[in-house]
């Protein structure tokens, strides 16, 4: 009997209704390769922590939706590396944080930097390597890439 209790009070204590949910960012330094639904984004958030790079499209069957996204996940290491997140939304009738913020017209790609304004917007895929010279010539990842050879000997 008391075996019997000990299950039903774990079970109870695991469930998502009384275990408090991992936050996006939480998740996301466990595991940055992630891609995250933009339904799931607050934008404010993510302020001063990661990039967003979101990627919108009125369906996840838009051929440049997919070609977006297979550039992305080709060279994701590099987008860690510059603390990107990638979002995806496809579902233009849920108005989703992201959606309301940057207002897409069918396929849109846009890059978020930490401070919260938008760097770039594009109507086509973008590769990484243009992302990350884009990224790289932001003030604030220039301060990140000094401070980096600062505390390296």
């Amino acid at each position: 009997m008391k075996l019997l209790i000990n299950i039903a009070l774990a079970a109870l204590l695991t469930s998502p209704a009384v275990a408090q949910e991992k936050t996006v960012l939480e998740r996301w330094e466990e595991m940055p390769t992630t891609v995250f639904d933009g339904s799931e984004i607050d934008l404010e958030e993510l302020k001063w922590v990661l990039r967003p790079l979101v990627v919108f499209a009125d369906t996840p069957n838009d051929p440049r939706f997919r070609q977006q996204f297979d550039l992305l996940m080709a060279d994701i290491d590099r987008l860690v590396e510059r603390d990107v997140i990638i979002i995806t939304d496809t579902d233009p009738d849920e108005m989703s944080d992201v959606r309301t913020t940057l207002r897409p017209r069918g396929y849109m790609m846009a890059l978020v930097g930490k401070d919260g304004r938008v760097a770039l917007r594009k109507p086509e895929p973008y590769d990484v390597r243009e992302l990350s010279r884009s990224i790289d010539k932001m003030p604030l990842r220039q301060q990140e890439i000094a401070d980096r050879r600062m505390v390296q000997p």
